[in-house]
């Protein structure tokens, strides 16, 4: 059934009249123009125990983190978390960043510890760094331990966690005591948080929630809770997994229409971080759970990175953390020891887009598959992003022209984000490309010939034409 629904949907799309797509350019900010941009809105999130393969044995991380921080200035921002978070012990005796045993490498372990060897590994990168620690094993001393050290020693610490997604602990859990509820997570949470934050003598430290999806475990309920407690607390955190594993369709992740009907529940969470005086991001979140699927390494998704980016920063998140799972067994992830993923490019191109800039505001409604965003800064436009999210796999590409109208120069240049197929994939030998280059497996470094289009402006007035699964970047 869901099947058979998904084609239906793909072809109401693709019978769609395509229709010339026209925007106005506003000379400045529009009222419906985002909140000031972070300077790095786009940040990975590391699977705690993956944490120091990461930084000591994938080579092409760092120059991955890298290219990011060639476009906005500075490192993107990192988050060290997830799942084995709460299956992880601190051990101050360890000389290993990190010990567990697992019976296939493609597994994550069930039980860890760490040792200050990780914390220090946290250190090492330049960037700001949120770490995540254990609240589900209700080890508070350890957990305290862990936290005290942290603070000491990460020179760009900006936040602790306590916990990851704990609407997914269970009664049998040793912080449930038997029974686990939103409310009793709550309480939780705020009685963790005032003891971590005396503890390390420091408030504004504490990135609380950590919750997937907006359910019963939800931070405007959180916000509500937290009475003299705010005080400890950095930003409020959600998780988000657009798809989930079985019922995987890449039209609809990457349709721009079906992404401002998903992430709308955000919009609640975001208001109650803002009415609380705090920030609010997007902690961890990827395409699909469980690593992602097929749809997952594809340029499809890459699109879905552009949108879904631009999308979340225009509502007032101050940075979007991609998941990085488990090595050699993550297909969402954007590198690994062998292979660049696809969806890399997508995270590229948004940085790119949102590189050195105040502000962003959306030129069309979210109801198409085609979608514009006027990116400023010192509140003048200086690029337009385009999108276009007509799913294309076989037989002939459609295409789609866009107008900009409102320019003031006579010539406008332009990067595009593009590959053979929504379902493009470099480990299988097709290569998406921003402006022509490529990202070389195994090292990260760009390559190849750089194709950036020049178009007159005739009247105040440029138009182009992408094809069906393709972005474009427009420098004004």
């Amino acid at each position: 059934m869901m099947q058979y629904l998904g084609i239906i949907w793909l072809l109401s799309y693709s019978s769609l009249a395509r229709a010339a797509v026209t925007y106005n350019i506003p000379s400045s900010p529009p009222s419906n123009a985002s909140p000031q941009l972070d300077p790095a809105p786009v940040g990975v999130s590391l699977e705690f125990f993956t944490f120091p393969g990461y930084m000591e044995n994938v080579t092409s991380t760092t120059r991955c983190l890298e290219n990011f921080k060639d476009l906005t200035g500075v490192w993107p921002p990192v988050r060290i978390g997830g799942t084995t978070q709460d299956r992880a012990t601190f051990d101050a005796r360890s000389s290993a960043a990190v010990t567990y045993s697992v019976a296939n490498a493609a597994d994550a372990p069930m039980t860890l510890t760490f040792g200050p060897r990780f914390i220090d590994l946290a250190n090492a990168y330049p960037g700001r760094l949120i770490i995540g620690f254990n609240r589900r094993l209700n080890n508070l001393a350890n957990t305290i331990a862990a936290a005290r050290l942290a603070y000491q020693r990460i020179k760009n610490l900006e936040a602790i966690e306590l916990g990851n997604e704990p609407n997914f602990f269970t009664n049998s859990d040793p912080i449930a005591g038997g029974s686990w509820s939103a409310a009793k997570d709550r309480t939780s949470q705020v009685q963790w948080q005032q003891a971590v934050a005396s503890n390390i003598s420091s408030n504004n430290i504490i990135s609380a929630g950590v919750y997937f999806g907006t359910e019963n475990f939800n931070i405007v309920n959180l916000a509500r809770a937290q009475g003299s407690a705010i005080s400890t607390v950095k930003n409020f955190n959600s998780h988000n997994y657009p798809q989930w594993a079985g019922t995987y369709n890449l039209a609809r992740l990457m349709s721009h229409s079906a992404i401002a009907t998903q992430v709308s529940q955000f919009k609640s969470e975001a208001a109650a971080a803002k009415a609380a005086g705090k920030e609010y991001i997007m902690g961890e979140t990827n395409s699909a759970t469980q690593g992602g699927g097929g749809i997952s390494p594809t340029l499809g998704a890459a699109l879905w990175i552009v949108d879904y980016v631009a999308q979340l920063v225009l509502m007032g998140v101050k940075s979007v953390y991609f998941h990085q799972g488990t090595i050699g067994n993550c297909q969402y992830c954007w590198w690994g020891r062998y292979s660049m993923g696809n969806p890399y490019y997508g995270a590229y191109f948004i940085t790119m887009a949102l590189a050195q800039a105040d502000r962003i505001a959306p030129l069309d409604n979210m109801s198409t598959n085609y979608g514009g965003y006027v990116i400023y800064k010192d509140n003048k436009p200086i690029r337009v992003l385009l999108v276009n999210s007509d799913y294309y796999e076989t037989g002939t590409r459609g295409r789609q022209t866009y107008t900009l109208n409102g320019l003031t120069s006579t010539s406008v240049t332009a990067k595009r984000l593009t590959g053979a197929s929504a379902t493009a994939r470099q480990d299988r030998g097709q290569s998406a490309s921003v402006d022509g280059k490529t990202f070389e497996d195994g090292t990260c470094k760009k390559v190849g010939a750089e194709k950036t289009e020049r178009v007159s402006v005739s009247g105040g007035s440029v138009t182009f034409t992408m094809n069906a699964s393709e972005a474009l970047l427009v420098n004004l």
